[in-house]
């Protein structure tokens, strides 16, 4: 069973050796899905969504919400972001046991969108 919760952050970034507006620095609200996969548990649950939250607010909100994206990601391009968020919130010792990371889904605009598998 999947269960996503969805986040939003406000942060700035830039792209290096990009030529174009987005060169320069600039801010967006991200929104972020977290999708996990497991089997309930004896209360119903696969992962509580409080825990859930907790989780995502210490392993990545807290460190990019209104933040320059480009002094923990370097090279802070959608992509690269959404490897980070995985790499963070995979390596995270919270989680459940039972509860796997299945995907992440990051939104730089309101239609433009990475989803990541951690492939």
């Amino acid at each position: 069973m999947l269960v996503t919760k969805e986040f939003t952050f406000d942060s700035a970034h830039f792209l290096p050796n990009y030529k174009g507006k987005c060169e320069k620095m600039h801010g967006h609200t991200y929104r972020l899905q977290v999708t996990v996969e497991g089997k309930p548990d004896k209360n119903g649950l696969v992962i509580d969504f409080v825990l859930l939250k907790k989780i995502v607010n210490d392993t990545v909100l807290n460190k990019l919400d209104h933040q320059v994206i480009n002094n923990t990601v370097k090279v802070a391009s959608t992509e690269n972001i959404a490897i980070w968020i995985w790499k963070q919130l995979n390596n995270s010792s919270e989680f459940p046991k039972k509860v796997k990371l299945h995907q992440i889904k990051l939104w730089e605009t309101a239609n433009s969108s990475v989803t990541y598998y951690g492939k």
